[in-house]
């Protein structure tokens, strides 16, 4: 990299977390996640509104790797978090309801999702059809978990039996979702001629659980920066482990975390020390995400697709959430509530998309059309859920508190 390309580098990179943070910050005093305006101030900064000329030379192609690494630097520790923070106690006393509202908030948006994929597939002249059908199904599935803790928390009903409910269905969803994302990314692999390393996957998985964990519970009762040390290579080399196999980093990241024992002080070191790393440069993947959004080139034709993916995602998601709910018991309001607070995809859907992007399972246009989806579906949770809320909201019956890491966004 020329000493150029280096000052491109570094001015790029103050005016992407400079516009990050003001537009996070609107999107707060709007009530709104930060993710919200971290994604418009990307594609405040992309050739929808400075065009390609201004926007090529304003972020040269040269410099593009080294922003997307500093971009992926942020995502990983952000993702170990999200895996380590993922509270299986959030599911116990409530498994009957959780699991009917899982299930609808899933099958109906995929099974859709899966559909309109198709369709899609072919207008979009895909030339893996089956898995951008099923892609598109998975990311209509799934729920923002960190994004939905933040409204709970940010709504005073992080201890109620609404919030219980809802962060324990997320979780559950969250589970799924990524298993179906692995799944359908492992398909994209096999058809880029990666897939065959897929062989290796159960070794991975057999090693991260019988050898790593058994030894990790050694090195959590420790203290001192040596534990940390250990730690972060280990993220490091389980992330470089799925990137290795066709997958991707985030589900190496995810899956440590995941299987990182619990224990001591760890939890506090974990968010004192990655934290800030996660919350400096994560704002930059999402500013790049909204970046290559191109809406330019939008006609008839793609507000019509855009008016079908609202549609299937919204509809699906509502639908499918509240439908669980009700057959598991729940009244009416509480289950409107819920499916209101399902509907959030925020930061997660983000990474899907942009996984599928890199992947090439999704072009520029379509990409554009599901970054719009997740950008509104986000918005639209904290309005539907004060609309929905219940007018007493009753007292869980255990008060696990809401994951702090992975909720900020």
């Amino acid at each position: 990299m020329s000493s150029h390309d280096v000052q491109a580098l570094l001015l790029d990179l103050a005016i992407i977390l400079a516009v990050a943070r003001l537009f996070g910050a609107v999107a707060r005093a709007l009530r709104q996640p930060a993710v919200v305006g971290e994604i418009v101030a990307g594609v405040a900064l992309g050739p929808t509104l400075l065009g390609h000329t201004l926007d090529t030379r304003l972020f040269p192609a040269s410099v593009d790797g080294a922003l997307v690494s500093l971009a992926d630097l942020g995502l990983i520790p952000f993702m170990f978090l999200l895996g380590y923070e993922l509270d299986r106690q959030l599911i116990r006393g409530r498994e009957r309801v959780a699991v009917s509202v899982s299930i609808g908030s899933i099958v109906l948006p995929a099974v859709l999702g899966v559909a309109l994929g198709c369709w899609l597939a072919h207008r979009h002249h895909s030339t893996q059809p089956v898995v951008l059908a099923l892609f598109v199904g998975a990311a209509m599935a799934v729920t923002a978990f960190p994004v939905l803790a933040r409204i709970l928390t940010d709504s005073g009903l992080e201890r109620t039996r609404l919030g219980g409910l809802a962060l324990a269905s997320a979780a559950l969803d969250d589970v799924v979702a990524w298993g179906l994302l692995a799944a359908v990314v492992a398909m994209a692999g096999a058809a880029a001629g990666t897939g065959g390393r897929l062989i290796f996957a159960p070794g991975y998985v057999a090693v991260l659980v019988f050898v790593l964990r058994p030894l990790l519970r050694l090195v959590v009762r420790k203290s001192g920066p040596t534990r940390l040390v250990v730690i972060v290579v280990g993220l490091v080399l389980s992330s470089l482990a799925t990137e290795w196999l066709g997958m991707h980093l985030i589900f190496g990241a995810f899956a440590f975390g995941v299987a990182l024992p619990r224990g001591g002080d760890l939890a506090a070191d974990l968010v004192r020390y990655l934290q800030p790393v996660s919350v400096l440069l994560l704002p930059v993947y999402f500013v790049l995400a909204g970046r290559t959004v191109d809406l330019t080139g939008l006609g008839a034709g793609g507000l019509l697709e855009l008016a079908l993916v609202l549609a299937v995602a919204i509809g699906g998601k509502f639908l499918g959430t509240w439908v669980g709910a009700v057959a598991a018991g729940a009244e009416r309001r509480e289950a409107s509530a819920l499916a209101a607070l399902m509907n959030s995809r925020g930061l997660t859907e983000l990474v899907i998309l942009t996984v599928g992007l890199q992947l090439r399972v999704l072009d520029g246009a379509l990409y554009s059309l599901m970054v719009v989806m997740a950008l509104l579906t986000t918005v639209m949770t904290g309005p539907l859920l004060r609309l929905a809320r219940p007018h007493t909201e009753v007292p869980a019956v255990t008060a696990e508190p809401v994951p702090e890491a992975a909720a900020p966004r």
